[in-house]
């Protein structure tokens, strides 16, 4: 009944939706739920040690007998600049003493690590059916070390452009990433999020420039965005946000409750929390210093000084320093169990695009 079966087939799913790769707010507990739902499960990796992956994937496997998708980040590693880190922690300086912290005190760098030769042994040695990356593509060997073992490669564009690049260096699916979308924007051949197209603008235009299958990501949260994508030339599509407020999802309380009073006029694209640019629920960091500001370190050093903040304002109840990353969609997410959501999803799009192909 799907009108494009192609990444069904190649997944070897029931239905073709993806769980975005969500790090730091999820683990192989939403990964197995979403798999028993018929979708394709995703373990977001860049901030896992090659130990922690592999853990993870093994309790993966030991639950369920589905494919899964391993995600990476592969931008290009930035050291930190001392200059730049002292003008951030004197920019954090007021929240620092209003939490009683030192601001010159040693902090743990930032755990955002890009694909690596280590990380390729892993995945060589794991075999999962998809890999995907965030950020472009790693370097041509890697890359072919991945395809090597069979994997299907996945990787997310924000512009037309990206995808036609993605798609002539290797990518054997194009995730379609929208302005609208949650997380980190995936862009790489360009900075400007001002002309970041929105899901339902990009996701037509990928399609007619490419041959490869194309998923749709940003903004989709229930049967119907579902099914306009599908009549958009979708393949598929990806769903991060909606899953976020699941019993399987690792929000805390305190981020629970503010996904869920979360508006439409909620979210914005900050660099503030890592350096480079995400969408994410406001929190008040993100108002009072950004959204988007020039002293945030690049991408990951921004977050290394806001670590103990975070820490410090969670045990007073508060996300006034967490990054609760999320889409334009949040209002639309659901508390229930991942497994019965992805059915759910799954059922009223095939009621949709059923009712739309009979009109």
């Amino acid at each position: 009944m799907w009108p494009d079966r192609r990444l069904i087939d190649r997944f070897k799913t029931e239905f073709p939706i993806v769980l975005a790769p969500m790090a730091g707010v999820m683990d192989a507990e939403l990964v197995i739920a979403v798999a028993q739902g018929g979708g394709l499960g995703s373990l977001p990796c860049a901030m896992l040690s090659a130990e922690k992956a592999r853990e993870q994937v093994n309790i993966i496997r030991q639950r369920v007998s589905a494919p899964v998708n391993l995600n990476f980040f592969c931008h290009k590693a930035v050291d930190a600049d001392p200059a730049r880190e002292a003008t951030w922690r004197q920019r954090l300086a007021p929240y620092y003493r209003e939490h009683g912290l030192d601001p010159n005190a040693p902090i743990n760098a930032a755990n955002r690590a890009p694909f690596d030769a280590a990380f390729c042994a892993v995945v060589e040695e794991l075999k999962p059916e998809v890999v995907s990356f965030h950020f472009g593509l790693p370097e041509p060997k890697l890359l072919q070390r991945v395809k090597g073992m069979g994997a299907i490669v996945m990787s997310s564009a924000t512009t037309v452009k990206e995808a036609i690049w993605l798609e002539e260096n290797g990518a054997d699916v194009i995730i379609a990433q929208g302005a609208d979308a949650g997380g980190h924007r995936a862009m790489f051949l360009t900075d400007d999020i001002a002309e970041q197209p929105g899901t339902f603008s990009l996701l037509p235009q990928v399609v007619d420039a490419v041959k490869v299958p194309v998923v749709a990501a940003g903004g989709i949260a229930d049967g119907r965005g579902i099914a306009a994508a599908f009549a958009l030339g979708a393949s598929a599509v990806q769903i991060g946000t909606a899953y976020l407020r699941c019993p399987e999802s690792k929000v805390t309380a305190q981020g629970r409750v503010a996904l869920a009073q979360a508006s439409d006029e909620s979210t914005v694209i900050t660099n503030v929390m890592t350096g480079r640019p995400a969408r994410g629920v406001a929190n008040r960091v993100m108002r009072e210093v950004g959204p988007i500001s020039p002293d945030a370190p690049a991408f990951p050093h921004a977050a290394t000084a806001l670590g103990p903040l975070k820490a410090a304002a969670e045990k007073q109840g508060k996300v006034d320093f967490t990054n609760l990353w999320a889409g334009q969609a949040v209002r639309m997410g659901k508390e229930m169990p991942a497994a019965e959501l992805t059915r759910a999803l799954a059922g009223a799009a095939l009621v949709r695009m059923g009712a739309l192909s009979q009109a």
